[in-house]
């Protein structure tokens, strides 16, 4: 059974209980969550409400958390327990199959800003590399039968993430509360499945050690012609932009996605980044000064004249490329990973290649899909 919230107002040294009121609406408690989801008791940010799925059925609200995990929250309204709990369910096994993009798509179409700056403001720290590497599924309820208790709880037995959260609505003296209680705690906080025998370990793969994403945003500050002729991999314009490329170790292996385009590139880091009027490629064998080559990019972001500062500099990594094709011939398929940040660790076993040659990759290659 949930944990039954009682309050009580002290008038002197007597308690007086609070009685629990009808909740005017479900979809004032709808609203009350999309406007501070912490009611829940964790952080999250709202990217979407009444969002449509493919099967022309509505999810109440969608939400991410500071690790990028997903979480799906679903009124009970006058369902029956069958159906509450079904509908719950077909919802996350839509929901999961979503992509960094379609997320990204999702929210910016909700948000009244960027997603990316929303994040910031919510959880202090840019989104992590990967979304949607788990999932919680919660239903939101002012009360439950028995019937929906014993189906949640078998459930969370066999590690499905689902739980449900009881509000329960207060008057007292004209002043208005709301209490909230769970069907089940959790070590792994409000909405977790932590406790659960055979927890559920999410999506996300086990990273190889190896294996790096890195974004060439061409955009007219750069050109991937100069990236593949001379061997080095950039960006910049912002610590946001340059400063992930930081993270890429000597040794690294590389896989260069072009933004819309496709993957186009791997290869081996050769030395840390570096700013790029101070860096070096190697180049027929020869360390030579990036800036003194012929490029075709400016590789600047201020005014002409004036130096670029440290945070808003371009930054290049030196590489040595195993396998490159021109832009025009970049490989995409769909469900391949794409991500906003220049340089993250690559975890996504469809996208890994191992492609020995060029000739391999292109024989892959499907030119009428577009990367993401």
């Amino acid at each position: 059974m949930p944990v039954e919230m009682g309050i009580w107002r002290m008038d002197g040294d007597r308690p007086h209980r609070l009685s629990p009121t009808t909740m005017p609406t479900e979809v004032m408690l709808e609203e009350f969550l999309e406007r501070d989801p912490s009611l829940l008791g964790d952080r999250l940010l709202v990217i979407g409400r009444q969002v449509r799925t493919p099967y022309q059925k509505l999810i109440d609200l969608l939400a991410v958390d500071a690790e990028g995990n997903l979480h799906v929250l679903e009124l009970k309204r006058d369902r029956t327990p069958r159906d509450v709990v079904a509908q719950v369910l077909d919802y996350g096994s839509w929901v999961t199959t979503l992509d960094h993009e379609s997320i990204i798509d999702l929210a910016n179409g909700h948000l009244d800003r960027p997603f990316e700056t929303a994040f910031e403001e919510v959880f202090g720290t840019p989104p992590p590399d990967e979304l949607n590497g788990a999932l919680t599924l919660v239903v939101v309820a002012t009360d439950l039968d028995p019937s929906s208790e014993r189906i949640v709880t078998y459930l969370r037995e066999f590690g499905v993430p689902v739980n449900v959260v009881f509000f329960t609505f207060l008057e007292d003296d004209g002043r208005r509360y709301l209490a909230r209680s769970w069907l089940a705690a959790s070590e792994e906080g409000a909405t977790g499945v932590g406790t659960s025998p055979r927890n559920y370990q999410g999506k996300r793969a086990e990273w190889n050690g190896t294996d790096w994403f890195v974004s060439f945003g061409e955009e007219g500050t750069r050109s991937w012609d100069d990236g593949r002729r001379f061997g080095f991999i950039s960006a910049g314009g912002g610590t946001w932009y340059s400063g992930s490329l930081h993270n890429l170790p000597v040794g690294a292996r590389v896989n260069v996605h072009i933004p819309k385009s496709g993957y186009v590139a791997i290869g081996e880091v050769l030395r840390p980044a570096t700013r790029f009027d101070q860096a070096s490629v190697l180049v027929d064998g020869k360390w030579v000064h990036l800036a003194d080559q012929e490029l075709s990019a400016p590789y600047r972001h201020g005014p002409p004249g004036v130096a670029d500062s440290d945070d808003d500099a371009e930054y290049a990594v030196p590489v040595r490329w195993w396998v490159s094709v021109p832009r025009s011939e970049a490989f995409w398929v769909k469900g391949m990973f794409a991500n906003q940040n220049s340089a993250c660790k690559l975890r996504q076993e469809f996208t890994l290649p191992g492609w020995p040659s060029i000739s391999d990759w292109t024989g892959r290659r499907k030119p009428t899909e577009s990367g993401g």
